[in-house]
């Protein structure tokens, strides 16, 4: 990228050449007025830097935390202040609870009119104390030489300790200053400080895993780089790893260990010690039936905070790798493996794909979709009856290739994020399971897929109806229907006018053709999948059984 001088920068510049230091290779955005600077020295830093720009800000949000969450890198994306940021709040909210680092770039109205309230273009009343309500941290930039320190303080407190969006806004005014800039000045900004080892907590913890005659392990997105740990210590115990969500795909469900929210179900009456690593245990507290008597809650986390929350007894606050690592050394000084359960947790794993097949006609799309998907290809799920059925009817055999929104549970995260996974791993497959309801809030980016090349290949499942809004209707009011059914567009058609890739699977033999048909041609596609809603099973009672 030019430079006047090198001590000489833009706070644009500055910025962009602080991305730069820390290895980002990638910023999603949409310029406008008041980033133009910001813009421009991305232009012309574009041989080392990619920018993609997608057709709507939302969009820009769940590209990063796609991006994030198929990586473990922060993602990075830029908005104009105001409506941009609150555009974009969406795939922030979604960041911070599924606990993935994402980076919002934005701009401020120009310094003297912050706070005086006059209506200045895109003004928001308190902009930064809005995006402190949304994000783990946020900082205003005032002057180029802030710049590359508060750029790498963002990115280290995004990523360290438990990982969450952060925000910076530099102010329309402040973007284009040029100053004589220090690049190392606050470059050894560290983040969070992790935690020290606690030796007896670790140490207590072995002694109750010891004792528990029928340990479960519940694994979150905190646990997605531990897998090889979490094993080690599931086969010491002959313990299930469980997951409902974030967690998936830490332990393969090939193994017979690796077992789905449906199949750990079937275990939780017998349990007589639940640990989780790196998760909310949604599973414990929300969606299984009561607790077995005399649990023992237990954790590993890297939030000290999620003992209390969690109720756990017995805790213990760091890296879920480093420390389940030890765990299981000091578990080997208490005694050799247990014995192997694999013929037993078969058995529960046969039963319940019984049930699972009665999930009809999604369990065997579900199917139809693993047999064409690599093992290292990725599926990002969205809020549909697919997607719902997803989360125990597709196995997942590699970890982080299971992309979830969360708790959040924003309809239409599934299509915006997905691309944003596929920039990541161009080279890998991405399938979007998604609904029609939720495909139409972003619909549009169909145009960044085709402009951009993003091979995200699209399956929408279209049953004419927000379908969970629908069965509750009917089920909770006499059968009324309240704007919960959907007039759709001719969907291969409109593939044809964004340029992508068009397909109808009426089953789930043309499904898999033309799934391994569109991932073998590369290139954005879609295929329309037609459900019949009076037909369809729904996916609940293997979600919140009992």
């Amino acid at each position: 990228m030019p430079r006047v001088s090198e001590e000489t920068l833009t706070t644009g510049e500055a910025i962009v050449d602080a991305l730069l230091r820390d290895g980002v290779n990638t910023v999603f955005g949409i310029p406008g007025v008041q980033t133009y600077e910001l813009f421009d020295a991305l232009g012309r830093a574009a041989d080392r830097i990619r920018l993609v720009a997608p057709r709507h800000e939302q969009t820009a949000s769940y590209m990063a935390f796609g991006y994030a969450r198929a990586t473990g890198r922060t993602g990075v994306y830029s908005v104009v202040p105001g409506p941009g940021v609150l555009n974009s709040s969406g795939g922030l909210c979604t960041a911070y609870g599924a606990s993935a680092p994402v980076l919002c770039l934005t701009s401020e109205v120009p310094t003297p009119y912050i706070g005086v309230g006059l209506g200045h273009l895109h003004e928001l009343p308190d902009q930064l104390g809005t995006m402190r309500t949304i994000t783990k941290w946020a900082q205003r930039i005032q002057h180029p030489a802030q710049a590359h320190g508060l750029v790498a303080e963002a990115l280290r407190r995004a990523a360290s300790g438990r990982p969450r969006p952060v925000a910076l806004e530099a102010p329309w005014d402040v973007l284009g200053l040029r100053a004589p800039v220090d690049a190392d000045a606050g470059r050894d900004a560290v983040g969070e400080p992790s935690a020290p080892i606690d030796h007896a907590a670790i140490d207590r913890l072995a002694d109750a895993l010891a004792a528990a005659r029928h340990p479960l392990i519940m694994v979150g997105g905190g646990a997605q780089h531990a897998g090889a740990q979490v094993l080690a210590l599931a086969e010491h115990l002959q313990a299930p790893v469980v997951s409902l969500r974030s967690g998936r795909g830490v332990v393969s469900n090939e193994h017979h260990l690796g077992l789905t929210c449906a199949e750990g179900f079937e275990l939780w009456a017998q349990t007589d010690l639940v640990l989780g690593i790196g998760s909310r245990m949604e599973l414990m507290w929300f969606r299984w039936a009561a607790r077995p008597g005399g649990l023992t809650v237990a954790t590993i986390d890297v939030d000290p905070r999620q003992p209390t929350r969690l109720g756990a007894s017995v805790s213990v606050t760091g890296d879920a790798g480093a420390t389940t690592a030890l765990l299981t050394e000091a578990l080997a000084s208490r005694g050799g493996p247990r014995p192997s359960r694999e013929d037993e947790l078969r058995a529960v794993k046969a039963a319940v794909a019984a049930r699972v097949a009665e999930i009809t006609p999604h369990a065997q799309y579900l199917a139809a979709l693993r047999e064409v998907v690599p093992r290292d290809g990725f599926v990002v799920e969205e809020i549909c009856q697919a997607g719902f059925a997803a989360t125990y009817a597709l196995p997942i055999l590699e970890p982080r290739t299971y992309v979830s929104g969360g708790h959040q549970g924003a309809l239409g995260f599934g299509y915006p994020t997905a691309l944003g996974v596929k920039v990541a791993h161009p080279d890998r497959a991405v399938v979007s399971l998604t609904g029609d309801g939720g495909f139409q809030f972003g619909l549009q980016e169909l145009a960044t897929a085709a402009q951009y090349d993003i091979g995200v290949v699209a399956v929408l499942f279209d049953n004419a109806a927000y379908g969970n809004v629908l069965r509750d209707q009917q089920r909770l009011f006499d059968g009324r229907e309240v704007a919960s059914r959907l007039r759709n567009p001719d969907w291969l058609r409109l593939a044809e006018a964004f340029g992508v890739r068009g397909r109808r699977a009426a089953s789930p033999d043309e499904l898999r053709f033309e799934v391994d048909a569109a991932l073998a041609a590369g290139g954005p596609a879609l295929i329309h999948v037609p459900v019949d809603g009076a037909t369809e099973r729904s996916p609940w009672p293997l979600l919140m059984p009992g």
